[in-house]
């Protein structure tokens, strides 16, 4: 495999270039282009312009970049939810427009942004909508990925720790047993036609990684990492310890059969791309 070329040599595929506005495209811009991309790209309410963000980190594949995370937080109940930005009102190009933003994550000295979501038509969604109603629990979905899920939950239900008290031991027959234990679900859905995909993990690791990294300190809780799991390459949802993911290595990753992209949940890195702007609403 060539160094330009993140294909697995043994899918057969071959690269092509992708002519996606915030894609592969764009995902290599400098300083200086990605200025100019900003600003031919803003739109009313919508932000977009080059951003920076923490994502699980992609290893393989066509992929341009990671997925990006979704701080995680436990209610008083022990339900996950992912955590969504203050909403306050700014000025861009003269108009008065409403975004969701934290400065200083809890003292991260990361920004979080609704920005870091825009990508593969997610800016389109209700979800991703600055004042959207929503209570951010992630629930279970219509179609879980992992068979634990199926047994445990109907559709809609949210997320519970309790759930993933065998996460240790936990294994789907793909790869290393006992290395987390995973959930697939949706994140400020109900109620709209769209549906934003989110994985959870649950594992030992991500507490050992969260010891000494501000930002995972302040994004992950208990052991548990989210993300928005849509593939950066031709958005198709990915999973953790996929089945055919042994054939490319990928066994004890988050892999994506679509195209063969492989990331590591245990690998958290800053990204940084061109989030499309939200459409005038």
């Amino acid at each position: 495999m060539s160094e330009n070329d993140k294909y697995p040599a043994e899918s057969g595929r071959r690269r092509f270039v992708k002519g996606v506005v915030g894609g592969a495209a764009l995902a290599g811009v400098g300083a200086t282009g990605a200025a100019a991309i900003n600003s031919a790209t803003q739109a009313s309410g919508a932000g977009g312009g080059s951003t920076q963000a923490y994502a699980i980190e992609n290893t393989d594949g066509p992929a341009p970049r990671g997925m990006p995370q979704i701080p995680v937080e436990i209610d008083d109940e022990g339900y996950l939810k992912g955590v969504w930005p203050d909403v306050k009102t700014v000025d861009q190009g003269g108009i008065q427009v409403q975004i969701a933003e934290i400065e200083d994550f809890k003292g991260s000295g990361v920004t979080y942004s609704q920005e870091w979501f825009q990508f593969c038509g997610v800016e389109s969604y209700a979800g991703l909508g600055p004042e959207f109603d929503s209570e951010n629990y992630f629930r279970s979905g219509a179609a879980p990925g992992y068979e634990w899920q199926s047994e445990a939950y109907s559709e809609g239900d949210r997320l519970h720790v309790d759930d993933f008290s065998d996460y240790q031991d936990w294994s789907n027959g793909v790869g290393t047993p006992g290395l987390g234990k995973p959930a697939t679900g949706r994140w400020r859905s109900e109620e709209a036609e769209d549906v934003i995909p989110i994985q959870v993990i649950k594992s030992d690791r991500i507490t050992e990684m969260a010891q000494n990294d501000p930002w995972l300190e302040a994004s992950t809780q208990d052991g548990f990492i989210a993300w928005l799991n849509k593939c950066t390459h031709f958005c198709c949802v990915p999973k953790y310890k996929n089945e055919g993911s042994a054939k490319f290595n990928a066994e004890d990753d988050v892999y994506c059969q679509c195209h063969q992209s492989v990331y590591d949940p245990f690998s958290i890195v800053e990204t940084l791309f061109i989030a499309r702007p939200r459409p005038e609403e």
